[in-house]
């Protein structure tokens, strides 16, 4: 049995993967930068604006460990991403059936 560490991408699947993984970045920076509009619009005294600090730190931290794009730890990226809304899994077509079946089956547990 092929360990997840050993799969194979083709030309094809990377160049699928690439598009969805940017995409799904693209989605979440752009909820995050409404988040933060909203929050900092609402800043009201010296409290708020150290939450809202507190907020983006634990944003940047989850943000940067989550998209690391290693070819070993994408599939689990891609069910993380599906499983939060930031990726759908029509999105990964052209990934062999096999991928697809692994992204579909960890995004549900």
């Amino acid at each position: 049995m092929m360990q997840v560490s050993e799969v194979d991408w083709s030309k094809t699947e990377q160049k699928v993967a690439k598009e969805a993984f940017e995409k799904a970045y693209e989605r979440e920076i752009a909820a995050l930068i409404q988040e933060v509009r909203a929050q900092a619009s609402a800043i009201a005294e010296l409290d708020d604006m150290w939450r809202l600090h507190d907020f983006l730190s634990a944003r940047r931290h989850d943000i940067d460990g989550k998209y690391d794009y290693s070819y070993s730890a994408l599939l689990f990226i891609f069910a993380r991403l599906v499983k939060e809304g930031w990726l759908h899994l029509d999105e990964l077509k052209g990934l062999q059936i096999d991928k697809l079946s692994k992204v579909a089956a960890l995004s549900r547990m």
